[in-house]
């Protein structure tokens, strides 16, 4: 295997596995650094203008928060779908990663009434769509998602543990969405993908584009890393989000640090192409969000150019996708936090839930794979979910 593939071993149980303390209501986010649970509101950031977003909810953390409070929520793909930004009325804070996965069955019903927008049929429609707007445009990269809804009953404690087990250096969170106890909903998931972390003045973004499903077969999956990183489709949507990346820091960073060459990142599902990209802010005032912000969304998520491709999916995806492809994450007081782009998620309500996942189409995508790939992704969640048989009807 090439020298530049960084695959996830197995987690070592932990002594005291933070997840073990959450329970439905709270909010949660785990990273490789620490662990933040928020329980309770102490004040909500009120709806503003994508302009205003950033400024708005950190003037809120400094006037209404204490010592020790963060900010914590999520952030919709759409600029002017509503937020949900909130100071927890009190936060624990964890340096040790959940690590053992020991949970009970995450599903306390069989589902049913599966439905798929759009159809398998309508997204291999809409990726020859896409093709045939980028051969006739200036459009280089469109990412088209589609979402999976299920009437199910979820224990999300048992989720959450499971999905963590099986994410151990990414981002796993959980994310109220509901002011009241009933009805609840809440955002669930475990990203690969950081958007932005800020420590001080040093900022990390790790953006991942070019993707395909891991195989069960040892031979067979070495096979397909391989030719990931040797694919010349998938680093040409590689290069386009790295590059928009880096350009989105540089205004922003006295420095900036850009490997020449992507690597490889494995989940229990998919072979991904990622570049770890680092800057030196040149003003250290600047928080974790509005930097976050002002990347989003980048091409991982959107496609380039930025605004056509975010004016194509309005038109053709078909449906919304709120808080996926978004940002979930975390901000203190001093500007510090980390913001991972909302994917492998789903927002569960009491007796429901709804998957998403999303590709990146360019010049030399083939629909079939498209759809491939995008059910891959879904295997995530519904395998921490004990329901992957469920795509044998999503292809």
């Amino acid at each position: 295997m090439n020298d530049r593939l960084h695959h996830l071993l197995p987690a070592t149980p932990a002594a005291d596995d933070p997840l073990r303390h959450y329970q439905p209501g709270a909010t949660l986010f785990a990273s490789p650094r620490r662990v933040l649970i928020g329980r309770g509101v102490k004040a909500i950031a009120a709806p503003s203008t994508p302009a205003n977003r950033a400024a708005d909810a950190m003037r809120l953390l400094r006037e209404e928060g204490e010592h020790g409070d963060v900010l914590m929520g999520a952030l919709p793909f759409a600029q002017h779908a509503p937020q949900r930004l909130f100071i927890p009325a009190q936060v624990s804070t964890y340096k040790s990663r959940p690590a053992d996965g020991a949970a009970g069955a995450p599903v306390h019903r069989r589902p049913h009434a599966v439905r798929m927008l759009p159809s398998p049929e309508s997204y291999r429609a809409n990726v020859e769509k896409a093709l045939a707007c980028i051969r006739a445009t200036g459009l280089d990269k469109v990412v088209l998602s589609r979402s999976l809804s299920i009437d199910v009953r979820i224990d999300l404690a048992a989720l959450l543990q499971r999905l963590a087990a099986r994410n151990p250096i990414g981002y796993t969170f959980a994310i109220d969405l509901a002011d009241r106890p009933a009805p609840r909903r809440t955002l669930i998931g475990a990203s690969p993908e950081l958007l932005l972390s800020r420590r001080g003045t040093q900022v990390v973004s790790h953006p991942l584009a070019g993707s395909i499903p891991r195989s069960s077969d040892p031979a067979e999956d070495r096979r397909r890393a391989d030719g990931l990183l040797r694919s010349a489709k998938d680093l040409h949507e590689h290069a386009l989000v790295v590059n928009a990346v880096a350009e989105g820091l540089r205004p922003f960073c006295q420095q900036i640090w850009v490997p020449p060459q992507p690597s490889l990142l494995s989940t229990p599902t998919m072979w991904h192409l990622g570049t770890q990209v680092r800057g030196e802010l040149a003003d250290p005032a600047l928080s974790s969000l509005e930097l976050a912000l002002a990347l989003h969304p980048t091409p991982a998520v959107c496609g380039y150019p930025t605004p056509d491709a975010y004016d194509f999916i309005g038109e053709v995806e078909g449906f919304e996708r709120g808080y996926f492809a978004g940002l979930v994450g975390w901000c203190d007081a001093s500007g510090d936090g980390e913001w991972a782009v909302t994917l492998r998620c789903a927002e569960v309500g009491d007796e429901d839930a709804t998957l998403y996942a999303g590709a990146g189409i360019v010049d030399g995508s083939v629909p079939a794979d498209e759809l491939l790939e995008t059910s891959g992704k879904l295997r995530t969640m519904l395998s921490a979910m004990g329901l992957e048989s469920i795509l044998e009807t999503a292809q």
